[in-house]
């Protein structure tokens, strides 16, 4: 994915120190003398992937909640799920849903946590995602008080568990013990722009201008938010952000689907992110992105698989194709979206969503890797590496992992934790959690 080298047929990467340290041919390569060689060959080593919006904490209610509007789901699947996660059920659906999104090649990731969301769940939820070796963000699940637009949809209720000054200094602390040096940080996570309160926004923001990081939040992810939010404010959510300066690089918005021309150049001119979830939008029903005008206008744009109950898998290949499809489908064009476009955005630029430096194969970048074997049927032949990926591959597929040059995944199964442990775990948590929250 570094744009000077395209596709290196018989290619080799060397890793040193966490980073690559050379990219070249076989043959450019073959006088390094590595403590350990990996052979890859009928295989394809490209960036790791990153994952720019999940919800890990859903792990434990997937297949449930499904033909619901997403306003109802939340009000009367998931925050019930929610109330009822215990601390230990939070790390242990961390862990699992971080296993799966390893084993799928995914490298990074950023997990909007909100269930629970004290501190000390917060902090063994981003300790669960490093256990199994990943790098990324777990964004602080904030609601705060609550704002006449939650009271008057049936929104407000345990989740808003703290005044907007309280969330920001529980969150302010959960950032002093993971910075944004960490192997997984904490940033500020608003839940909703147009039903959390106006002034957690603001503060959010700030909060993380001062400390260097982004900040996380849903933005016009169904067509009823924007018009509920006109209603209330007598403005849209973008517009609102944008005329309050809370726009920019550390912005990152999760689907941000309906905007107006005018918000898609607000969100391209200020430099704000997206993380667009293909999947998740049309499981929901909710609307397609603009993504080649939100390119255009200059927004950064990377891909989220959004959480196990509103997906129902962590496999970035598989949004990486429905990315594509859904957009010629949607348009009835198919040269509205193309592979090397979703191979992208899966790497290079969920990495700059992240700020983190990865998402290109080349020297002085961090060494996050992912090993793809292409001698399965359905990859044979494979003509076109890139497409293979992205149309015929799947997350089963990956054979390696690699973080910060140590492998996470090998043959495809996790080399730091006991993937059969913790889904029986998991599967008997599950069943506890469904059963307290009345939800079956």
């Amino acid at each position: 994915m570094d744009p000077s080298a395209g596709v290196i047929e018989d290619g080799a990467v060397a890793v040193g120190g966490g980073r690559v340290t050379a990219v070249g041919t076989a043959i450019d390569l073959a006088g390094l003398t590595p403590s350990r060689t990996v052979d890859c060959r009928g295989a394809v080593v490209l960036p790791g992937l990153v994952d720019t919006h999940t919800h890990l904490y859903q792990g434990l209610a997937r297949s449930l909640g499904e033909g619901r509007p997403l306003w109802s789901w939340l009000t009367d699947f998931m925050w019930p799920y929610a109330a009822a996660l215990t601390r230990e059920d939070a790390r242990l659906a961390a862990l699992l849903g971080a296993v799966e999104a390893a084993r799928a090649g995914t490298t990074s990731l950023l997990d909007h946590h909100y269930a629970p969301a004290d501190p000390e769940t917060v902090l063994a939820v981003a300790e669960a995602v490093e256990d199994v070796g990943l790098r990324g963000v777990v964004a602080r699940g904030m609601a705060g008080t609550p704002s006449a637009v939650a009271r008057e949809n049936g929104l407000a209720g345990g989740l808003f568990a703290h005044p907007t000054s309280a969330e920001i200094e529980l969150t302010r602390d959960c950032m002093t013990a993971r910075p944004p040096d960490s192997r997984v940080a904490v940033w500020p996570g608003p839940h909703n722009v147009t039903y959390a309160d106006q002034a957690l926004l603001r503060a959010s923001a700030e909060l993380a201008r001062d400390a260097g990081t982004g900040w996380h939040t849903h933005c016009s992810s169904t067509p009823r938010d924007p018009e509920t939010y006109r209603r209330a404010y007598g403005t849209t959510p973008v517009a609102w952000l944008h005329e309050q300066g809370l726009l920019g690089p550390g912005a990152t918005l999760a689907h941000g689907i309906h905007l107006t021309d005018a918000e898609v150049r607000m969100v391209g001119e200020t430099g704000s992110a997206v993380a667009h979830c293909p999947v998740s939008n049309q499981y929901g029903a909710d609307g397609v992105l603009r993504l080649r005008e939100l390119r255009a206008a200059g927004a950064v744009v990377g891909l989220g698989t959004d959480g196990a109950a509103y997906n129902h898998r962590q496999d970035l290949f598989e949004c990486m194709k429905q990315a594509v499809l859904v957009q010629r489908l949607h348009r009835l064009d198919p040269e509205a979206a193309h592979s090397h476009e979703a191979l992208a955005l899966a790497t290079r630029e969920g990495a700059r969503l992240l700020g983190i430096d990865a998402g290109v194969l080349a020297p002085g970048r961090l060494a996050d890797l992912t090993v793809v074997g292409l001698d399965a049927p359905h990859l044979t032949p494979h003509h076109d590496v890139r497409a293979t990926l992205v149309y015929a591959a799947r997350g089963s597929d990956v054979r390696m992992t690699i973080v910060g040059g140590e492998v996470v995944v090998e043959d495809g199964r996790c080399t730091r934790v006991d993937e059969d442990a913790i889904c029986a775990e998991a599967l008997d948590r599950a069943r506890a959690v469904v059963r307290r929250a009345g939800i079956v």
